[in-house]
C-alpha cells in the first residue's frame, strides 16, 4: 500500500519538487516522449553510420603482441568485423601514470563475448613498447588482447584515444568508423547509469536544479587516493587500479602523470 503525507512536503533546497505518484507519472510520461525521440534519432544516426564510405589499407602490417609480431589481419580472429580501442600511452610512466580516460574505456571493455557472438572481435592497441605494455596489462588484469602499434602508420597506429571499427572482406581490410572524446562514452556503462541518477555525474558542466551545489571538474572521479577520495594529487591512481593486488600510494606519477 502506498501512503502519502497529509500535507505536501516543502521544497528541498537543490532538489526537484516533491509530488504525489500520479503527478510524478505524468511528468515521467512527458519525458519519455523526448527519450523515445532521442532513441529514434540515435537509430537514424546508426543507419547513416552503416552507410559511411570506407578506407582500404594494408592489413598485412605487423603489430606486436604476446607472441611477437603478427599481421593486423590476425586480430580479426577469423571474424569479419573488428572493434579496437586505441589506448594512449606515456613512455616510461609507472602504471599509475597512464591515462585515466583510456583506463576508464578499457576497464569497461574487459569482456567481448557479446561482440564475439555477433561475429565481431575486439582488441586494444597502444603505442607503448611491448615490454611496458605487457607489464601494465598483467597488473590491470586485462584479459582482452592488447597489441603495440608503435611506429605503425594510421589507421592502425597514429593518434590514440579512439574507438575504431574495421571490416574484413576476404584478405582486404577497411576502416569503417572512428570516434573519440565523448563518443567513447557509449562503452562506459557507469556514465550511462550516473546519467539516470538524481545527482548525475557531479560535474560542473551539467544543467542541474537551482541551488544544487556546483559540480566539479569533468572526469573528477577517474583518479582517487588510497582512501577513495577523488584527487589529482601525487598519490592518486586511476580508480580501477586500487582493486589490483599490490596497488599502494606512490609519490611520483611519471612525466605525464596528470594528463587526462
Amino acid at each position: 500500500m502506498t501512503t502519502t503525507p497529509d500535507h505536501p512536503t516543502p521544497a528541498l533546497p537543490g532538489r526537484p519538487p516533491v509530488v504525489d505518484p500520479a503527478t510524478w507519472q505524468t511528468a515521467r510520461d512527458e519525458l519519455l516522449v523526448r527519450e523515445k525521440a532521442h532513441t529514434r534519432e540515435g537509430d537514424a544516426i546508426a543507419a547513416a553510420r552503416r552507410r559511411l564510405p570506407m578506407v582500404e589499407f594494408d592489413g598485412t602490417v605487423e603489430v606486436v603482441g604476446p607472441e611477437g609480431p603478427v599481421p593486423f589481419l590476425g586480430l580479426f580472429q577469423g571474424r569479419d568485423e573488428l572493434v579496437v580501442y586505441q589506448h594512449m600511452w606515456h613512455d616510461g610512466a609507472p602504471h599509475q601514470g597512464q591515462c585515466e580516460g583510456c583506463t576508464t574505456t578499457a576497464w569497461h571493455l574487459k569482456d567481448a563475448v557479446y561482440l564475439n557472438a555477433r561475429g565481431v572481435s575486439f582488441a586494444v592497441l597502444t603505442t607503448g613498447r611491448w615490454d611496458e605494455v605487457a607489464a601494465y596489462v598483467e597488473f590491470m588484469g586485462y584479459t582482452q588482447p592488447w597489441y603495440s602499434v608503435r611506429d605503425v602508420a594510421a589507421p592502425v597506429g597514429g593518434a590514440m584515444g579512439y574507438l575504431t571499427c574495421f571490416l574484413l572482406d576476404g584478405d582486404r581490410v577497411f576502416l569503417t568508423y572512428r570516434t573519440t572524446g565523448r563518443g567513447n562514452e557509449r562503452v562506459n556503462g557507469s556514465l550511462g547509469l550516473l546519467d539516470l541518477t538524481p545527482y548525475g555525474r557531479g560535474e560542473a558542466w551539467e544543467d542541474n536544479p537551482d541551488d544544487r551545489p556546483e559540480g566539479r571538474d569533468a572526469c573528477w572521479s577517474w583518479r582517487s587516493d588510497a582512501d577513495g577520495n577523488a584527487t589529482w594529487g601525487p598519490t592518486s591512481r586511476p580508480v580501477p587500479q586500487w582493486t589490483r593486488p599490490g596497488a599502494t600510494p606512490v609519490e611520483t606519477l611519471g612525466r605525464n602523470g596528470h594528463h587526462h
